[in-house]
């Protein structure tokens, strides 16, 4: 017999986890950097520090304050209405009984696949929005179980947590190219001996690698975030199942019309 995963664990290994890749992009920004340093003038390094510190705080600044209305802005979403989208009010005004979470502002945006994105700095000022797809292809336990694990995403930060997460791969692939782009104007005084040549070479491949190592670091962690919030979403429902035909109509409706006639409709699976 299997052994009962206990989501509250699965919560706090996912936390863990996600904590142990963001060490990792921090340990890949000091190596790069240091590698670089040492390849070329440390004057130079220092202004392209300089350089990535100020974008990165001002990207930090408008995606902390901003995000919610750059995400909205790019899908043309329009505020949820009480009337039209009564299922949808319902469903996050239980999952914010549930979760303890103040009601979010609700937003729609017209498409007819199922997708759904929560943003916001914090639960204060968070954002939910679905389309007009999930509304109308949605049964309620189904649009709950996505609206909770949404809600689960404010209510663990995941969103400045993976701002944090971008503005760090931001800073390596900048300081990649810039040292790739600008490595010919660099002085030469320090590569005419082995070693000067063997730090070059090292630090050109780091420069290559690190972007694509920060991205995949990038994408383990935002699985891992999404992870935690499936399990956070049914300690909000105490229903997985609603969840998990949410979870079945997305996928099925992601393959193709080949494919499809290979799996059962997510109703014929429970």
């Amino acid at each position: 017999m299997a052994e009962r995963i206990n989501f509250r664990d699965d919560i706090r290994n996912n936390k863990i986890k996600s904590f142990l890749l963001m060490i990792i992009v921090f340990v890949v920004i000091i190596v790069l950097g240091g590698l670089i340093a040492m390849a070329v003038d440390p004057a130079y390094f220092f202004v392209v520090t300089i350089f990535a510190t100020i974008f990165s705080l001002v990207y930090i600044w408008v995606g902390y304050y901003y995000s919610d209305k750059i995400a909205l802005a790019s899908v043309n979403a329009k505020p949820a209405s009480r009337e039209r989208h009564r299922m949808f009010f319902r469903a996050a005004e239980n999952m914010s009984l549930a979760s303890g979470l103040p009601m979010p502002k609700l937003y729609v945006m017209d498409s007819s696949e199922i997708n759904a994105f929560a943003s916001g700095r914090n639960p204060e000022n968070a954002v939910i929005c679905v389309t007009t797809g999930a509304l109308e292809k949605f049964e309620k336990d189904e649009l709950e179980g996505v609206i909770a694990h949404e809600m689960s995403h404010i209510a663990n930060y995941d969103i400045r947590f993976m701002t944090l997460v971008a503005v760090l791969v931001g800073m390596i692939s900048i300081i990649a190219q810039m040292f790739l782009r600008n490595l010919w104007f660099a002085s030469n005084d320090d590569r005419d001996s082995k070693a000067g040549v063997v730090i070059m070479i090292v630090a050109v491949i780091a420069a290559i690698l690190a972007p694509i190592v920060a991205q995949l670091v990038q994408l383990a962690i935002s699985r891992k975030r999404e992870f935690g919030a499936d399990s956070t979403a049914v300690q909000f429902t105490r229903y997985p199942p609603g969840l998990r035909k949410a979870l079945e109509k997305i996928k099925y409706e992601h393959v193709d019309d080949k494919e499809k006639r290979k799996f059962p409709k997510a109703e014929d699976t429970l």
